[in-house]
């Protein structure tokens, strides 16, 4: 089975897995909200390979969280699995931030919609929507959040709201059978399965062109600032 890193720094949550195929071997992730990614993410890369056994030339495929999320975050975790992905010459896999969390979601909540939201900032989040079965039923996108922002969602269907974005959200939902959890953030430890299949079928990224899926341009906070002078 061929051995897959996974690398999760979209949000707060720093986040590293090794698999064996869809089984996974080891994992280090850390939440603590110091978004200190470039420090920890190769430390925890190191950790994983050492805990497993498996020196880096041991592994197959590289895997990253492509996004939506935080646009340095992304570079970190994007730039890192290009570098390894070059230096091994292994391809690399990616996977939607966004998915990865309603796989998180599912493990805790058994839901027949998971709709994942990452806070993007004021009244707008990044969302999508997944089947329990995880396939997309409603693209991801970019939401200023009102009354219809979630209108598609059936009324008579357990949907699982989760994410840092939920709670601006919750008094804009009126859906009976709506489950909260807006500690739900990526981790690496869901990315195998979808990572694994990937890799099977071939589906990798041309390394040299490969970028984040940020969805927005980025705005510093200098820029923010001036605009609300």
């Amino acid at each position: 089975m061929p051995k897959i890193l996974c690398l999760e720094t979209a949000t707060v949550n720093c986040s590293v897995a090794l698999f064996d195929g869809e089984n996974l071997i080891a994992v280090a992730e850390s939440n603590d909200g110091s978004f200190s990614h470039s420090e920890k993410l190769h430390v925890y890369i190191k950790d994983v390979l050492d805990r497993a056994g498996i020196s880096p030339s041991g592994l197959d495929c590289v895997a990253v969280s492509r996004g939506p999320g935080s646009y340095t975050g992304l570079r970190i975790g994007v730039s890192a699995a290009k570098g390894l992905a070059y230096a091994l010459d292994v391809p690399v896999v990616a996977v939607d931030t966004l998915e990865i969390m309603a796989r998180v979601a599912a493990d805790s909540c058994n839901s027949d919609i998971y709709v994942p939201m990452i806070d993007a900032r004021r009244m707008e989040v990044y969302t999508a929507a997944y089947s329990a079965g995880m396939e997309m039923i409603n693209h991801t996108a970019a939401v200023i959040v009102d009354g219809d922002s979630f209108s598609y969602l059936p009324q008579d269907r357990t949907v699982c709201f989760c994410g840092d974005g939920v709670e601006k959200c919750r008094t804009f939902i009126d859906i009976p059978h709506a489950v909260f959890m807006p500690d739900v953030y990526p981790s690496a430890r869901a990315m195998g399965g979808v990572a694994f299949r990937r890799y099977e079928a071939k589906h990798f990224e041309d390394t040299a062109y490969f970028e984040p899926y940020y969805l927005k341009d980025f705005v510093s906070t200098s820029q923010i600032n001036k605009k609300t002078k």
